[in-house]
């Protein structure tokens, strides 16, 4: 993965080599502040000891590359506006990127104040794919973050789901940055929403939303197999079947936490609806780090994945148990006729309300108008359908999340 890059829609055979990739290439390091400067827009460690692991001893002074996500903490952790150093790095004012990261690192050399930080920060790193390239930095976060990192968190998830009992299959998993997303549903547990989906066609038919959808994301013949195999009868493109089903997410660098979300799978076109209300986080805090590399321990690691592993299990009994899914069905039905007579108006009030930026509004407006579906199901369809065509996975799993919110508000 590049420093900024985003996959989509992979599937779990392909996730999982992804993943063990990354792992053999991360470095943990708790460093004081003395120890990290800015040089060229690059940060550079010295003087932080060598890694001794199994892999043999890694050295980790030189310099690395700061992804977008870790200038925004480096600038969060120093009192920089982020704005304002993200506009240095984009005008190539790396000068003035170096003074203002180096001169809160170390105080000023002609004056008491300000005085050099005293802190230590935790370093989440990849190491240089060569010795004369610049290494990754991913994260710079506070030494007490609690590390669970996406391989063990797929392993702990997966363990939880089966553990419940419940047949059930991965349909896809997003990789960021910073982020996981899996996405699980449930193909036994199915129910009928005609109200929900009443009128509602795949706006996927149209073949520019479609070339946008597969620039992104997988294919929708699968879900054309899902249906076939479904046995629900529906001709092509009426289906209106809702599956049950869950996704979970783990941020490694320090922005969020393992979270894990109930969601209703829409047959025809993969919608995913989630349904934040009922959401589950488990916060990455831990213990304060001593400085140098970090290492847990086998049984501290068991024992933060056990707690992973039962807190998905638990989650998974209920959110995939027919009384819950029943009583989703029925608050969906009963909040989805809602006519929407003038939708740009509509979109421009939920817009506001919900942060969408003007080409997010004008490409829901778009999905809305191919669904054919005027109510405020048709609102969410569009929302849901419109991110699966969004490039960035967290901001498409953002928008999954306001899709009930902007239904509500249609």
């Amino acid at each position: 993965m590049s420093l900024d890059s985003s996959v989509r829609h992979l599937s779990l055979q392909e996730m999982v080599p992804l993943l063990e990739s990354q792992q053999a290439a991360k470095v943990d390091v708790v460093a004081s502040a003395s120890s990290i400067r800015s040089r060229d827009g690059r940060i550079e460690l010295f003087g932080v000891s060598p890694v001794v692991d199994g892999r043999g001893v890694t050295a980790v002074d030189g310099l690395y590359e700061p992804t977008a996500a870790a200038d925004g903490q480096i600038a969060d952790k120093l009192g920089i506006p982020a704005r304002y150093l993200r506009r240095l790095r984009e005008r190539d004012r790396l000068d003035l990127y170096d003074s203002n990261i180096n001169g809160w690192l170390h105080g000023r050399t002609d004056a008491e104040l300000p005085a050099p930080d005293d802190r230590s920060f935790l370093l989440r790193l990849f190491t240089p794919p060569q010795p004369d390239r610049p290494g990754v930095l991913r994260a710079m976060v506070s030494d007490r973050y609690g590390i669970i990192d996406n391989l063990d968190v797929l392993t702990a998830v997966l363990e939880g789901i089966r553990d419940a009992d419940v047949d059930t299959d991965v349909r896809g998993c997003d990789l960021t940055e910073s982020s996981m997303h899996c996405k699980v549903y449930c193909p036994q547990m199915s129910a009928l929403a005609p109200r929900f989906l009443e009128n509602y066609r795949s706006p996927f038919a149209n073949p520019d939303l479609e070339a946008d959808r597969r620039a992104a994301a997988g294919d929708i013949d699968r879900w054309r197999r899902v249906a076939a195999a479904s046995g629900q009868g529906y001709g092509l493109g009426h289906e209106p079947v809702v599956y049950a089903g869950l996704r979970f997410s783990n941020d490694e660098t320090g922005h969020h936490a393992v979270r894990l979300t109930p969601e209703l799978v829409v047959q025809i076109c993969g919608n995913g609806l989630t349904l934040p209300l009922f959401a589950h986080t488990h916060r990455h805090v831990g213990e304060r780090l001593d400085t140098g590399t970090v290492s847990w321990s086998q049984d501290t690691l068991r024992k933060k994945l056990a707690v992973i592993t039962a807190e998905t299990r638990d989650r998974v009994a209920e959110w995939l148990s027919p009384q819950f899914f029943t009583a989703r069905i029925d608050e969906l039905e009963h909040a989805a006729g809602a006519q929407v007579t003038r939708p740009d108006k509509t979109m421009e009030v939920l817009g506001k309300r919900l942060g969408f930026s003007d080409s997010e509004r004008s490409g829901i407006l778009s999905h809305f108008i191919a669904g054919g579906q005027l109510t405020a199901a048709g609102i969410a369809n569009a929302v849901t359908s419109y991110s699966q065509t969004v490039a960035d996975a967290d901001r498409a799993n953002a928008l999954d999340d306001l899709a009930l919110q902007a239904m509500s508000l249609a």
